[in-house]
C-alpha cells in the first residue's frame, strides 16, 4: 500500500466481501452476502462503497451495472495496520507486542509453542 488509506470498520466490511469473492461484484451482489450479518440498508452499503471508491480502495466499472474491485490486496492492507499499531502502541517494537500477548494470557501455552516452532522454522 503506498500511503496509508483510512478505512472504517464499516467500510472494511465491503472489503472483506470482495476479498473473499475474490472477483468484481456489484452493489446488489454485495448487498446479499453482507445481509447474512448486517441489518444494513441499500443505500447504507451505496455509501460505504462510494466512500471506498473515492478513497481509492475500491475501482469500479461500468458494466450492465457497476461492478466493484479492491485496488489493495488484503494482505498489503493487513501489514499496513498491523506496523501502524505496532507502531502506535509498542513503539515500533513488536516484542513489546508480544510481551503484552503473554503478560495479558491471550495467548495459550499451545499457541506459544505453536508460534516458538513457527518462528524456528522460519528463521
Amino acid at each position: 500500500m503506498e500511503s496509508k488509506i483510512s478505512i472504517s470498520d464499516a467500510e472494511l466490511e465491503i472489503l472483506e466481501v470482495l476479498w473473499t469473492a475474490n472477483k468484481a461484484l456489484n452493489a446488489g451482489e454485495i448487498r446479499s452476502i453482507l445481509t447474512e450479518h448486517k441489518a444494513w440498508e441499500r443505500t447504507t452499503i451505496l455509501t460505504l462503497i462510494q466512500r471506498l471508491v473515492k478513497k481509492g480502495a475500491l475501482m469500479q466499472e461500468k458494466r450492465e451495472v457497476y461492478y466493484y474491485s479492491p485496488c489493495i490486496k488484503r494482505e498489503e492492507y493487513v501489514l499496513a495496520e498491523t506496523n501502524s499499531f505496532v507502531n502506535k502502541f509498542f513503539k515500533g517494537r513488536t516484542k513489546n507486542l508480544a510481551a503484552a500477548l503473554v503478560d495479558s494470557n491471550a495467548l495459550t501455552k499451545k499457541e506459544i509453542e505453536e508460534l516458538r516452532d513457527y518462528f524456528n522454522q522460519n528463521l
